[in-house]
């Protein structure tokens, strides 16, 4: 593990999940989309919400939500077709119209198919599913940031992060690649005291669909070969899958392990075991 990174020349960081591993904020966010669905489905609401938690539904992280069809869809990360499909009570698509529904290879739009990538995804397809519209989403969105950043939350820092990190950027560029606005991603990172520890931050990334543009210009701003670059972060669709493909080493944070066995892919419970 540790020599995928000592070895590298550029460490590409996520930072939702990754520089923080902290969830409550994800319940915070379906607390208040709860709110704005209708009194009568409320229960049942956040009932589906904990059973994504859980595994015990069809959407989970790692999948993709299909917006038109309401469907949780299965999809190989690497090839990018539809392997199953899934209703909201678990029934499966029959396997002629699987074919026909999903012909190719799948492409994340922000509009019908939406990657769920990380916890921030949950809450969001359950709003969808129970009618809330993208308005509703977003301003309860933006609360959940707004609480990030007050006195009533706070986040845990991973031990020896900071030091780790100092050491590496020694020798060693290091970038932060996230889908979070700036102003966040600049408190955050005060509030994790890892503010100044980065070469370069690029935020507002939009991964996945951009994540092989956003890693094309990073390798090329530090001419950097791509296996000398290792993506680093806690979402597979969005940060390991991609930079595979573009021959990057991956360090892939997965509290559960992975299936998946891949030469430049390594997994790790928590950050801190990565250095």
């Amino acid at each position: 593990m540790r020599d995928i990174v000592e070895n590298s020349e550029l460490l590409i960081f996520d930072l939702d999940g990754t520089l923080y591993e902290d969830t409550d904020h994800f319940d915070y966010y379906c607390r208040l989309l709860q709110q704005r669905a209708d009194h009568g489905i409320q229960e049942e609401f956040y009932r589906s919400y904990e059973k994504m938690k859980k595994g015990l539904h069809p959407v989970a992280v790692g999948k993709v939500y299909d917006l038109k069809l309401d469907m949780a869809i299965t999809v190989d990360p690497l090839t990018l077709q539809v392997t199953a499909a899934h209703h909201w009570d678990g029934s499966s698509m029959e396997e002629d119209t699987l074919k026909k529904e999903y012909p190719g290879e799948l492409v994340y739009d922000f509009e019908r198919f939406i990657a769920i990538g990380d916890g921030w995804w949950l809450p969001y397809v359950t709003a969808m599913h129970f009618g809330l519209t993208q308005q509703d989403t977003w301003d309860a969105y933006n609360a959940t940031k707004l609480y990030m950043v007050s006195d009533e939350f706070s986040l845990s820092k991973t031990p020896g992060l900071k030091e780790s990190m100092k050491r590496l950027k020694k020798d060693k560029y290091l970038v932060l690649m996230t889908n979070s606005e700036e102003d966040d991603v600049l408190r955050l990172l005060k509030e994790l005291d890892l503010d100044g520890l980065f070469h370069a931050i690029y935020p507002s990334s939009q991964k996945p669909v951009k994540t092989k543009e956003v890693l094309s210009e990073i390798l090329a701003k530090w001419k950097i070969a791509p296996e000398k670059a290792v993506s680093i972060g806690d979402n597979f669709i969005n940060e390991i899958a991609p930079a595979l493909l573009m021959g990057l080493n991956t360090v892939y944070i997965q509290p559960h392990g992975y299936h998946l066995q891949h030469d430049n892919l390594r997994v790790v419970p928590t950050l801190a075991d990565a250095f």
